[in-house]
């Protein structure tokens, strides 16, 4: 049975388990089975001496966009399925000013890596991008992160 995400419902998750993320702006603007977005708006608390966006605020929220997908993909299956970050990597192509925002479309992955999950009952890792574009649609900044998953053993 398909449990529904919500960004409000994801937004409050923030704000009582990822404070720093959440005080820093990172909001979840959009949700669906394939695609996630997540913005933040450059401001006082999270800038950098450059006057730009700081770039661990672009992990959160290109994290968030990678990650809600694979908590949106756990949540719709029967399973106990533990999530975890294995790596990240992230490329800064321009200065992040004003509102940003993260787009991740890997959602058929995910649902695949967490089918082979089931199907195998082995770990399973995927890699999944975010990229963040200014308001005008120029990218600011392209990140990648490994994700694992795997089925938790019943007690």
């Amino acid at each position: 049975m398909a449990k529904k995400l919500t960004p409000s419902k994801i937004n409050m998750y923030t704000l009582t388990r990822l404070p720093s993320a959440y005080f820093s702006g990172v909001r979840l603007k959009e949700i669906t089975k394939d695609t996630a977005t997540v913005t933040v708006k450059h401001n006082w608390f999270n800038k950098n001496p450059f006057k730009s966006l700081y770039w661990a605020t672009q992990g959160m929220a290109s994290e968030l966009a990678t990650g809600v997908l694979v908590i949106q993909g756990i949540e719709n299956t029967e399973e106990k399925i533990s999530m975890l970050v294995r790596s990240q990597k992230g490329t800064f192509t321009k200065k992040a000013t004003g509102r940003i925002r993260f787009v991740c479309k890997d959602g058929e992955k995910v649902k695949a890596a967490i089918d082979a999950a089931i199907k195998t009952g082995e770990g399973q890792s995927l890699t999944l991008f975010a990229e963040g574009f200014d308001a005008s649609g120029e990218s600011v900044s392209h990140f990648e992160y490994e994700w694992g998953i795997k089925l938790r053993k019943k007690k």
